[in-house]
């Protein structure tokens, strides 16, 4: 392998942790600010990137810089360990939801994941972004154009929201998704976006304008709460919210209010 082999186990429910162990002089790489808490012989440094990168300064800040497009920090965190014997690193998922672990090196060494999902990953595993091609997919694929691409052979982490629906797509096979719901997928599925039919359901169902369209063959992974939606909620009923006191609703929802409803 290329990348750092390192073992792990995830804990918790809805709300979960990942502890991976670490043979000696190996390192995972994880989003500044997951650490929950570390063994001794644990040595943290702050570095540009994901760490993949073999080139000098200014193409580790290029690396760096491209992280910035995803809405994500320049800096990353290594945790390596210094001793002599196998020690433990416990990093923390962000909101409630799942963990998902990816072995890259089952999955043709790529993944496609929405620009927030990155956890960790173990040395060498390369986190970059993935362009959406069609202007229609940046603009209404809940992604915008700029998704996350994992490449490497080791284990990457991804974090999302609520329950996980792993499906694994025949070729030719179509699924139909919220398009905040979608996680990730392997490079092979092909992802687009249609329109909801029917006027009633587009202004009053709630549910937007568009579907992600993915086909196979691959494997997706679909998550029940998107962190999005989960932050409008608590918004919503948070005093002096835009709908605090109101029940939910969507266009319906939005004329109450310019009537001044109470």
């Amino acid at each position: 392998m290329n990348n750092h082999e390192i073992d792990y186990k995830i804990y918790g429910d809805d709300i979960q942790y990942v502890e991976i162990e670490l043979d000696p002089d190996e390192t995972v790489v994880s989003e500044a600010g997951s650490m929950m808490m570390v063994h001794p012989n644990i040595e943290l440094a702050t570095i540009f990137g994901d760490g993949s990168s073999q080139g000098g300064f200014m193409d580790k800040l290029f690396s760096a810089g491209k992280r910035t497009l995803t809405g994500e920090s320049l800096f990353m965190t290594t945790f390596t360990n210094r001793g002599h014997q196998k020690e433990h690193v416990y990093l923390a998922a962000p909101y409630p939801g799942k963990i998902i672990p990816l072995d890259l090196s089952r999955l043709n060494g790529e993944f496609i994941c929405q620009k927030d999902a990155f956890l960790a990953s173990a040395k060498g595993v390369a986190v970059d972004i993935a362009f959406q091609k069609k202007i229609g997919v940046g603009f209404f694929g809940g992604e915008g154009f700029i998704m996350q691409r994992l490449t490497g052979d080791g284990m990457a982490f991804i974090h999302a929201g609520g329950a996980i629906i792993e499906r694994h797509l025949q070729p030719g096979e179509v699924l139909q998704v919220d398009t905040g719901c979608l996680v990730g997928m392997t490079s092979s599925v092909h992802y687009d976006i249609e329109r909801i039919p029917g006027i009633k359901t587009k202004l009053f169902g709630g549910e937007g304008l568009w579907f992600a369209r993915l086909e196979g063959p691959g494997t997706v992974y679909i998550q029940s709460l998107p962190f999005s939606r989960l932050a409008s909620r608590v918004f919503a009923a948070a005093p002096g919210g835009a709908n605090s006191g109101r029940g939910e609703g969507s266009a319906l929802g939005g004329l109450f209010d310019m009537l001044g409803g109470e």
